[in-house]
């Protein structure tokens, strides 16, 4: 019966139970995609990722929800390079992830914060859209079409005050090229908010994924990104993703085409999973 390490880690955190979860798994070989497909679902958190080692501090990446494989994912990265660093015993200063979204790379700061580099998802202004302002339960003052939709609202405690209808907003027709129905909300901060420091407020509702709503969503961030350097008029921006009862602090820093997401990580449980 083979085995292997299993690491859960909370990433965007600074402390246990904070920022999103992800299950963390070294394999030597990619397992059967129905197999990697059914142990995420047995792990049934909001991300687990299988990684790969190949040489010159570059691994393979794949990702998975309980429910399917995603192209790209943010948290699980980071919660990827910090295992590898932590427990793997890794000593570069910089990893490499190759990805179904290209290579992506992992920097140490000096400040103990990981640096990932994701390609930047400019978003396009879009008419509003009455289903899934009614699914949300709140209208916004904007919607934008990235790889998500992006609804905009003015203030964020409307963020933290919404209630969506998941089942009417699993049926909403987001895009064509997306059916995942996955929509990101967010405001300028506000309030409380705007004193700690945070310029932008954001949760993110993924139904249809495995889980109605994500703690901590780094490849949104790719999109917001672009969208609140031209809205405020600064290329850094300090994001709190505010997951009830979590919480997630997400650094972003445009860079041309590119995003730096910076945050903290922490390994929760470690141990092996038999097969």
């Amino acid at each position: 019966m083979p085995s292997y390490s299993f690491y859960h880690i909370d990433a965007f955190a600074r402390e246990a139970f904070k920022g999103n979860p992800a299950a963390i798994i070294p394999v030597p070989h990619f397992l059967d995609t129905a197999l990697m497909h059914t142990i995420a679902a047995e792990n049934n958190i909001a991300e687990t990722a299988f990684i790969v080692a190949k040489e010159n501090g570059v691994w393979d990446l794949r990702w998975f929800t309980p429910a399917v494989e995603v192209p790209l994912c943010g948290h699980a990265t980071l919660a990827a390079a910090h295992a590898i660093w932590a427990h793997e015993g890794y000593e570069g200063n910089e990893i490499g992830f190759d990805t179904k979204s290209g290579r992506l790379t992992v920097k140490k700061l000096d400040d103990g914060r990981l640096e990932m580099d994701f390609p930047a998802n400019t978003p396009e202004q879009v008419p509003p859209r009455l289903d899934i302002s009614e699914a949300l339960g709140d209208t916004p003052a904007e919607y934008w079409q990235g790889d998500y939709m992006v609804a905009v609202y003015e203030k964020s405690e409307q963020i933290i005050n919404l209630e969506p209808d998941f089942l009417s907003l699993k049926n909403c027709s987001i895009d064509p090229k997306n059916t995942k129905n996955w929509v990101t909300c967010v405001a300028p901060a506000s309030g409380k908010h705007k004193e700690d420091g945070f310029d932008i407020v954001a949760r993110f509702f993924a139904p249809g994924s495995g889980a109605d709503e994500d703690p901590a969503t780094g490849s949104a961030h790719c999109i917001l990104a672009p969208l609140f350097a031209e809205k405020l008029g600064k290329t850094q921006l300090s994001s709190f993703q505010a997951f009830p009862g979590r919480g997630a602090e997400i650094d972003t820093k445009l860079d041309g085409d590119r995003v730096k997401l910076r945050g903290n990580a922490m390994t929760l449980i470690e141990g092996k999973i038999h097969l």
